[in-house]
């Protein structure tokens, strides 16, 4: 390992990430809290004010991906629709196999210039957690319970609500609704089976139910579905942790554009439709296992150095004086307040460890159980 990489992989530089990280967004959820007032006043000020104050959150995140790793992306695309995006609303749907994989669909909106306005289809819990759920709350993200006769009319509201949005934005959707393990995706054949639909090898079984109200509420807003299909070369398999330690890994993401006129406007169809997707999606995926390639010309996006910018902002304003308060600790020779020194490096190593937690495949959602029918009613 060379000194570079050997730096990157050091805890001390973690935990300067992460308080950056927290300090920042504590700081951002608050100035979001204080523009609530504008929100009967002048409610596209409002969101335009949230749009570039999320952007100060989730860009850190990109961030790492891009600049503190360096993972490259390469896009395989047909370039006359390349030239599309980032010039329209749409709705992107997901692959859900890897623990980065939310963050290569934030690297793509950001790529284009759409990471601050976009959004996804997120568990209510979410809602509730510091930082990332309070700004999707500020931001009009779209909650639900995974309970359809309780979302059925909340997930619709909310969707609406984005029909007059201001900025571009895209709508990111896992339809799978959880990340691929060989245990869910045994269960999830098993509910194919049943319902006599073709067998997936490379992805669960998708639920349509938010997928056709997505299209339905959206329609005439969102211009296009983004079909993209995301994997790593040589097998990878990349964590955040890996990202965090600097390790770079090399993604390749096949997206196709497919005009939101083509997607049937009837539920059953409009179902069968995204089933008929997947079953195509596979056989990409089964392809480039075979051959390490996507069809259509491999394109790489620039990096837009607006994330470093953002990071190296709240840092030189953030370390600073945190920086002077350690020192202060230290100096003041006090055995009291080196313990509780010891104790905040405990709680911030604890910290760091569970916001990387939340993304590991293992700590994945329960799916398919038979006895559970709610999971799979689609």
């Amino acid at each position: 390992m060379d000194l570079v990489g050997l730096l990157k992989s050091q805890f001390l530089c973690h935990l300067v990430f992460c308080y950056v990280f927290i300090a920042s967004g504590l700081i951002i959820n608050t100035i979001q809290l204080f523009t609530l007032v504008l929100w009967p006043i002048n409610k596209q000020l409002f969101r335009k004010i949230n749009c570039r104050l999320s952007y100060c959150i989730s860009s850190q995140l990109v961030m790492l991906l891009e600049w503190w790793s360096g993972t490259e992306c390469t896009l395989y695309t047909d370039p006359q629709a390349y030239a599309k995006y980032g010039k329209e609303n749409a709705i992107v749907i997901l692959n859900h196999k890897f623990e980065i994989d939310f963050l290569c669909g934030w690297s793509l909106a950001e790529r284009f210039g759409v990471l601050g306005g976009s959004k996804v289809l997120a568990k209510k819990e979410l809602a509730c957690v510091p930082i990332i759920g309070w700004m999707w709350y500020f931001t009009e993200m779209v909650f639900c319970t995974r309970k359809w006769e309780q979302d059925r009319k909340t997930v619709a509201t909310s969707l609406m609500h984005l029909r007059d949005y201001p900025e571009k934005y895209f709508f990111l959707i896992h339809c799978e609704g959880t990340r691929f393990t060989e245990k869910k995706h045994q269960i999830s054949m098993q509910v194919a089976q049943a319902k006599g639909l073709p067998s997936l090898k490379h992805h669960l079984l998708p639920r349509t139910k938010g997928f056709v109200i997505t299209v339905r509420s959206l329609r005439n807003v969102v211009s296009a579905v983004y079909d993209c299909t995301l994997n790593f070369r040589n097998n990878e398999n990349p964590t955040l942790l890996g990202v965090l330690n600097g390790k770079k890994y090399h993604a390749d993401m096949y997206v196709r554009r497919i005009p939101l006129e083509d997607v049937p406007e009837d539920e059953d169809k409009c179902a069968a439709w995204l089933h008929k997707l997947y079953q195509e999606k596979d056989a990409f995926q089964e392809e480039y296992c075979r051959t390490g390639t996507f069809p259509e010309s491999p394109l790489v996006p620039p990096w837009r150095p607006w994330t470093l910018v953002n990071w190296l902002f709240w840092a030189s304003l953030l370390l600073y004086p945190f920086f002077q308060f350690l020192v202060s600790m230290v100096s003041s020779g006090s055995s009291l307040t080196l313990a509780s020194f010891v104790l905040v490096f405990f709680v911030a190593s604890m910290g760091v460890r569970w916001m990387i937690g939340v993304t590991e495949i293992d700590k994945g959602s329960a799916y398919g159980n038979f006895d559970s029918k709610q999971k799979q009613n689609d």
